[in-house]
């Protein structure tokens, strides 16, 4: 699916994107995070808990299972998909209205759509905001964050992670907002 032929879905909740991507915008191999970061994995766990889940099916079974705390959409296009502690939605459009129901009845400050790559694509036109982890290193992948167009988009956090005396890549969790 073409950036282009994506549509704005309106929602009453904010939606933001939460995504751990290299410089040049890899997000996963073969289905797994290229790297081990502790402190993005808190990270997206303090901005994701509480708000509703939105991510692909691959998303959710390279995660293995529900996370706690936490309303779990996934999306797939396989009609006989079912998980304990999930909610299964077909498109996009269904995932964004059953999170929003579920925000606003929490009222959680926002939804928030984890990925994969694909899902990334199609909601990146409804996002308002973006949570990343901007990992310095160019890698091989096969998943892909999209292009973050400047001119839509605001800087508004950054946030140097710690030094592991170079046993992991540098890091910095930044946030923006669309303009």
């Amino acid at each position: 699916m073409s950036a282009s032929s994506v549509e704005r879905i309106d929602t009453r909740v904010p939606v933001a994107m939460v995504a751990a991507l290299s410089r040049n915008r890899v997000i996963g191999v073969g289905n797994q995070l290229p790297w081990y970061l502790p402190e993005d994995l808190k990270f997206f766990k303090r901005i994701t808990l509480g708000k509703p889940l939105v991510m692909g099916r691959k998303t959710f079974e390279s995660i293995g299972r529900p996370l706690p705390g936490r309303l779990n959409i996934v999306i797939t296009r396989d009609t006989a998909f079912a998980h304990d502690g999930v909610r299964v939605c077909h498109d996009l459009a269904g995932a964004l209205a059953l999170a929003d129901w579920q925000a606003t009845i929490d009222g959680a400050e926002e939804i928030a759509v984890i990925g994969g790559g694909e899902i990334f694509t199609q909601a990146m036109p409804s996002a308002s905001r973006l949570y990343l982890t901007e990992v310095d290193v160019d890698i091989e992948g096969d998943a892909y964050f999209p292009e973050i167009a400047g001119e839509q988009w605001q800087e508004v956090q950054r946030v140097v992670g710690e030094e592991s005396g170079g046993e992991r890549p540098s890091y910095a969790f930044v946030a923006y907002r669309r303009r």
